[in-house]
């Protein structure tokens, strides 16, 4: 019987395996921030111990740091302590820190691809669930908890229980306008919040061969919030492509070699997976979410709707509650909603793709009267990409200014925070109760629908601004 991707992996990194079935595996690369490894590092000073292969780890600062100007302290204390704490524990420890000031510094799911340190048939870890964005390389990547950086800083490996396989197969073309943030917000409506639970989700078919790697990065991205531990795209030609000429890729003959070994990493055709899925992508237009949860969603141009359309009981009474924290009566159409503030950036679509979706609506428009917009790049190389590209003006005609890198109002750690019980078109990953600041009610969506929002001062496409 054939192995799937992610069995493959696996099997290239066990160290050894215990009688009641978790294996210690190897761990090819750690990423670190600022927020979740404080104690890591407390643990390993308590013990005495040092960190065993520092070159495999890269730390980043992106979640505290302001983002109006990168070399600025946090005015908040816990933010500049938690920056301070970084700083020292990387020099003690042999780490290398991309701090503010730095040009590669950006969000860790952002540097990794950029530096080409996700490569395929790698393991990689970060302290963050939406490490699963590097999962678009073929890598199996995922997240993982505060002792769990303390036991990779120290051997470099992580016992774990094996995960089961999940395919989620695309077949058919997107539509224009229908991005990969689309499409993800499709598939976790069709499956749920939990639907990917326990598995690695892996994603075959025309569609997702048809994506750039920004877009299957923004797949992997959100297969967590399917409830998944990683997703993966096997590697293609767009994957060589993308890595070619990158910093920490070999060149020359050693590149070949690599290309040659990345090229194993695909599932067998024979291969069982636990769960499948096939959708259409052809039926797929731009997506907003109505609720509470990135499953709740309907096409921009639908209505808002009724609970008691759900047959199901718990979700018709999670309907009833997002209704009621979102503020919207069923039946609205979903264009007549107004929003205040629009959020253009994150993990999922900060980069320099993302930015260009946006301009391109931007372009000869201005934002709306009353709407704040917040467009943050995913990191100091995307920035300076759209600054060469001519794209910095764009967004300032319109009336919007490019800041810098960070995770911004992704999530209200830091100092970009929104008024209370604002609403918000983002193009962040989550739109928990509360996960943008008190009583934010946040519409998901891709960056030019975001744009398009920005424009009209409510949820629209931006076919509606041809109309």
């Amino acid at each position: 019987m054939g192995a799937t991707l992610a069995d493959k992996i696996w099997r290239h990194h066990i160290v050894a395996s215990a009688d009641d079935g978790p294996d210690l595996v190897y761990i090819d690369m750690q990423l670190i921030h600022e927020v979740n490894t404080p104690v890591a590092f407390s643990n390993l000073r308590d013990a005495g111990r040092t960190a065993r292969r520092p070159e495999l780890t890269l730390a980043t600062i992106d979640h505290q740091n302001p983002t109006d100007d990168d070399r600025r302290r946090p005015r908040g204390a816990a933010g500049a302590l938690q920056i301070e704490r970084m700083k020292e524990n990387c020099a003690d420890f042999g780490i290398e820190l991309y701090a503010p000031g730095d040009d590669r510094r950006g969000i860790a799911h952002v540097i990794a691809p950029e530096l080409g340190l996700a490569q395929p048939g790698m393991t990689l870890v970060c302290c963050d669930s939406h490490t699963s964005t590097n999962g678009a390389f073929g890598v199996l990547a995922f997240g993982i908890g505060t002792s769990q950086v303390e036991h990779v800083l120290a051997t470099q490996t992580l016992w774990m229980q094996k995960m089961r396989n999940m395919r989620v197969v695309v077949d058919g073309t997107l539509a224009p306008g229908v991005s990969a943030k689309d499409l993800i917000l499709e598939v976790i409506s069709r499956i749920g919040t939990a639907g990917g639970q326990g598995h690695v989700i892996e994603y075959q078919g025309e569609a997702i061969r048809a994506l750039s790697m920004e877009g299957r990065m923004t797949i992997c991205n959100m297969t967590i919030e399917a409830g998944a531990r990683a997703g993966l795209v096997a590697p293609d030609q767009t994957t060589i492509d993308y890595l070619r000429g990158r910093p920490n890729v070999p060149t020359g003959a050693a590149f070949d070699d690599e290309v040659a070994y990345w090229k194993t990493f695909y599932s067998d055709a024979d291969a069982v997976f636990d769960k499948e899925i096939r959708i259409d992508a052809s039926g797929i237009s731009p997506r907003v979410s109505w609720g509470t949860t990135p499953a709740q969603i309907v096409a921009v141009d639908g209505v808002v709707p009724d609970p008691e359309d759900f047959v199901d009981d718990a979700e018709r009474a999670a309907a009833e509650r997002a209704l009621a924290y979102m503020d919207l009566t069923p039946g609205t159409p979903m264009t007549d909603i107004e929003i205040d503030t629009v959020f253009i950036g994150s993990c999922t679509n900060g980069r320099i793709e993302d930015l260009r979706a946006a301009a391109a609506v931007f372009a000869g428009r201005r934002v709306a009267e009353g709407v704040d917009v917040v467009l943050v790049p995913g990191s100091e190389q995307v920035r300076q990409a759209a600054i060469d590209e001519g794209l910095d003006a764009v967004f300032e005609s319109a009336g919007v200014s490019l800041r810098h890198s960070g995770c911004s109002l992704c999530v209200g750690l830091n100092e970009d925070k929104y008024a209370p019980r604002r609403r918000t078109a983002s193009t962040n990953n989550r739109n928990f109760e509360g996960r943008q600041g008190p009583g934010i009610k946040t519409h998901l969506v891709s960056p030019a629908v975001a744009a398009a929002c920005a424009v009209t001062g409510r949820l629209a496409s931006p076919a509606l601004l041809e109309d």
